[in-house]
C-alpha cells in the first residue's frame, strides 16, 4: 500500500507519495482554502501512484475529523469531504502529532514544531496526544507562538528567538515531565546549540508519520 502524505502548513503544503524519494512544496498562506489545496495537490501529484492519502493538519483534529478552522489558512476546511474530492481513503491527523509519530525514539517526548505558527504533540505510553499549546499566555500578553512562531522570529531577529525557543523548550519540557523535546518544523534549521535534553527534528519525519498512521504494526501502534 502506498501512502500520499500531505503536511498542510502556513506556508506550504508539503506533498510526498512514499515511493518518490521526492517532495513537492505548494505555496499556502491566508487564501489557501480545503478546496483550493485538494486542487493544488491533484495538480502536482498528477500521474503519481498511491492507495491512500494522510493529510497532517495544523489545527484540532478529533477522531479524525477536523473540529476548527485553521489560524493561518483560509476557511473552509471543517466538514469538507477529502474521500469525496481525492477519491481515496483519507486519514486527518494533526500536523504536529504526524510529525512527532515520524520522530519517535522511545520515553516521554514533547514535540514542537516551528513553523508559522507553534505545533505541539506529547507521546507517553504508547499514547499519542496532539496538544494545542500555541495559543497559551507565555509572557507579555504574547502566547507562545507568538514568541517562536513565525512572528517572534521577525520580531526579534534569529539571534534572540533562538534564546526565546531555548526557554521554551526547557520550560515545557518541565511543566509536562518529558524526557527529551524534539524541535521541528520547517524553522528547526535555524537553531544551532541546543539545550540539554533537546533534539532537532527534521520534515522529513511529517512524511514518515504519515505513513506510519495507515501501518498497524511497530510504531503504528501508537494511539490517539
Amino acid at each position: 500500500m502506498n501512502v500520499l502524505v500531505i503536511d498542510v502548513g502556513g506556508t506550504h503544503v508539503k506533498v510526498r507519495a512514499m515511493n518518490r524519494r521526492r517532495r513537492e512544496a505548494i505555496p499556502s498562506g491566508p487564501t489557501m482554502t480545503a478546496k483550493k489545496m485538494v486542487a493544488a495537490v491533484r495538480k502536482v501529484a498528477a500521474g503519481w501512484r498511491y492507495d491512500v492519502i494522510t493529510i497532517g493538519y495544523p489545527g484540532p483534529v478529533l477522531h479524525g475529523h477536523i473540529v476548527a478552522e485553521p489560524h493561518n489558512l483560509g476557511s473552509g476546511w471543517v466538514g469538507f469531504d477529502f474521500k469525496r474530492a481525492f477519491d481515496r481513503p483519507v486519514k486527518i491527523i494533526n500536523d504536529a502529532a504526524m510529525q512527532a509519530s515520524g520522530s519517535y525514539l522511545g520515553r516521554r517526548m514533547l514535540f514542537l514544531g516551528l513553523g508559522t505558527g507553534l505545533g505541539s504533540a506529547l507521546i507517553a505510553g504508547g499514547v499519542l496526544e496532539p496538544m494545542e499549546l500555541a495559543h497559551l499566555p507565555y509572557k507579555k500578553g504574547r502566547t507562545y507562538e507568538d514568541c517562536v512562531g513565525l512572528t517572534g522570529l521577525k520580531r526579534l531577529g534569529k539571534k534572540r528567538w533562538r534564546r526565546e525557543v531555548g526557554k521554551v523548550a526547557a520550560q515545557l519540557k518541565a511543566a509536562l515531565e518529558a524526557d527529551c523535546v524534539v524541535l521541528g518544523g520547517g524553522d528547526a534549521r535555524l537553531l544551532r546549540k541546543l539545550p540539554r535534553g533537546v533534539r532537532r527534528g527534521g520534515n522529513e519525519n511529517a512524511f514518515r508519520g504519515g505513513a506510519i498512521v495507515w501501518d498497524k504494526r511497530g510504531r503504528g501502534a501508537l494511539t490517539q
